[in-house]
């Protein structure tokens, strides 16, 4: 008997999590408009994206595929500023941009839509440490 209670009550639990507003689910949603928020020094990010090209298929076949999914026509999405974007051999791309973190969302949709595929995307926020790094370099000395 005490079995069954437990086995009653586990899918009691099971069904209020996923009857309840906090259900987990796929984003199914479509992409946010573009944001217009600007980025300045007390919210701004850095956001260095890693796009590892998949080694399987040939370069042509890659840039066919953005092509006609318009990664060059959304990405990087109005507004947000490209501080560095490179080529590493046998990696792919590596893209930092500088925006507000409010437009996080944004970028992750954007590639989402326009990069799986030749890509797969890794991302890392940061912030700019260069000035403090260097004080404290010059205060070594």
């Amino acid at each position: 008997m005490r079995h069954g209670f437990r086995t009653i009550a586990i899918a009691a639990m099971l069904a209020g999590i996923l009857a309840g507003p906090g259900t987990v689910q796929a984003q199914t949603t479509a992409a946010p408009a573009a944001g217009t928020a600007a980025a300045t020094p007390d919210n701004a990010v850095l956001l260095t994206i890693f796009l590892r090209h998949d080694q399987s298929r040939p370069l042509a076949e890659l840039n066919a595929q953005l092509a006609k999914q318009g990664f060059y026509k959304a990405f990087p999405p109005a507004g947000m500023e490209v501080v560095s974007w490179t080529v590493a051999m046998g990696i792919g791309q590596i893209i930092v941009l500088r925006l507000p973190a409010s437009r996080i969302r944004e970028v992750n949709r954007v590639l989402e839509d326009t990069a799986w595929g030749p890509y797969r995307t890794e991302f890392y926020p940061t912030y700019d440490y260069k000035t403090v790094g260097m004080t404290e370099h010059d205060k070594a000395k």
